[in-house]
């Protein structure tokens, strides 16, 4: 699979999905344009998503209707490869990521290449410890059932704070996960791949607000994404390149 050059000397930019974050969204932003150039991609939004993220300094890419993070970020990436982007940060618009973390990822980023050896998937990993007690033990179980299916020990694989790289975002293109599991795909391509996969830790932040996790309905629809996972984990790899 051939990737677009990179004609604007591979920049990189911070991607945000969202979907009704009028409220939270401002603020993460407004931050995350100190470091980097930002592009929201609004799924579907019934609020003002996209006037709060453009009045604080985003580019506004819009999907209708809602499709799910999955395709945001897809939508996001086609976006970045188009711009000739060497990679980009994703974080979430609900202020669950901090976006003054930037700089730690861009800094793992530079030491990967400085090594010569770019980095296609840094993962911001959570502290389970710090989390409610519904996701923690959603996370537990999530790690523990992946790590077993693709034979090597997933730190996080929920969390949507990430550097993807060039490779990593024309890799998924195809994938037509619209959910969670997009996420957890990345990692399994990664894995076919043999690219590595670095683990950047980063603040566990929660607010208030209820969470609406069914452990085992999510623990059902997980092990569902597992085999998926494992399936494309021990695939021949596809050989993309630059």
């Amino acid at each position: 699979m051939a990737i677009p050059d990179a004609a604007q000397g591979g920049h990189i930019l911070v991607l945000i999905p969202a979907h009704d974050e009028a409220p939270r969204i401002g603020p993460v932003v407004a931050i995350a344009a100190l470091h980097l150039p930002v592009l929201v991609v609004d799924d579907g939004s019934r609020d003002d998503t996209v006037l709060v993220a453009e009045r604080a300094g985003a580019r506004v890419v819009r999907q209708t209707p809602n499709q799910g993070k999955g395709a945001a970020l897809r939508t996001g990436f086609r976006a970045a490869l188009a711009d000739g982007a060497e990679a980009v940060v994703t974080l979430d618009g609900d202020g669950q990521h901090d976006p003054a973390e930037l700089p730690a990822f861009l800094g793992a980023g530079a030491r990967r290449a400085a090594g010569g050896m770019p980095a296609e998937l840094i993962v911001g990993r959570r502290d389970f410890r710090h989390m409610p007690p519904v996701r923690r033990l959603s996370n537990w179980l999530g790690t523990v059932v992946l790590s077993a299916a693709v034979g090597r020990w997933i730190d996080d694989n929920q969390s949507g704070y990430r550097w993807v790289g060039r490779r990593l975002m024309a890799a998924t293109l195809e994938s037509t996960e619209s959910s969670f599991a997009f996420e957890v795909e990345m990692i399994a391509i990664c894995l076919r791949e043999a690219w590595p996969i670095e683990w950047l830790p980063i603040r566990t932040i929660y607010g208030d607000e209820p969470s609406h996790i069914r452990p085992l309905r999510h623990l059902r629809e997980f092990l569902a994404v597992t085999r998926r996972a494992r399936r494309i984990a021990r695939d021949s790899p596809r050989g993309v390149s630059e």
